[in-house]
Order: structure tokens, then C-alpha cells, then sequence
């Protein structure tokens, strides 16, 4: 199981366990309602938060990859074309 997959897991519990929680306190309903809606926005913007940094962290992985691909490229053309020069050398 996957970093992300077993944190989401964890976030979700803990917005599940804190809703019932919530739910199940001995207080009016108003205020139930409140709690509620405060713990469910926390829980979004820390879900929200996670998510970004996700997607913050996939995207530098994947300019990496791609930067390192570049390179690879990079070093290929300049082998091939010393590899041409040799060649030209060699049969002139």
C-alpha cells in the first residue's frame, strides 16, 4: 500500500471518528451542527492540503524524470555525432 493511499486512510478515519464524536456528545443540536461544519471545512483544507502537496511532489518527479531525459538526449546526439566523426576520420 502506497504512502498516500494508507495517509488519505487515516485522514478519513480521523474525520469519521471526529463527525461521530461530534454526533454522539451530549449538547444541543445547534451546536452539534457547528461542530460538524467547523470539523468537516478542517478536515477538507487539511485534504485539500495533502492533496497539493501530492500533486506538488508528482510534479517535481516528473520534471525531474523529464529533465534527466533531456540530458540522456543530450549526451546521445553528442556520442552519435562523435561517433560520426570518427567514422568520417577513419574512412578518409
Amino acid at each position: 500500500m502506497s504512502s498516500s493511499k494508507l495517509l488519505l486512510g487515516v485522514l478519513i478515519g480521523a474525520a469519521a471518528g471526529s463527525l461521530l464524536g461530534v454526533l454522539f456528545a451530549p449538547e444541543k443540536g445547534k451546536d452539534t451542527r457547528k461542530k460538524i461544519a467547523t470539523k468537516s471545512g478542517d478536515a477538507v483544507d487539511k485534504l485539500k492540503k495533502k492533496f497539493s502537496d501530492l500533486i506538488d511532489s508528482i510534479s517535481a518527479q516528473v520534471e525531474g524524470a523529464a529533465a534527466d531525459a533531456e540530458d540522456m538526449v543530450e549526451k546521445g546526439k553528442s556520442k552519435a555525432h562523435q561517433l560520426k566523426a570518427d567514422v568520417q576520420q577513419n574512412f578518409s
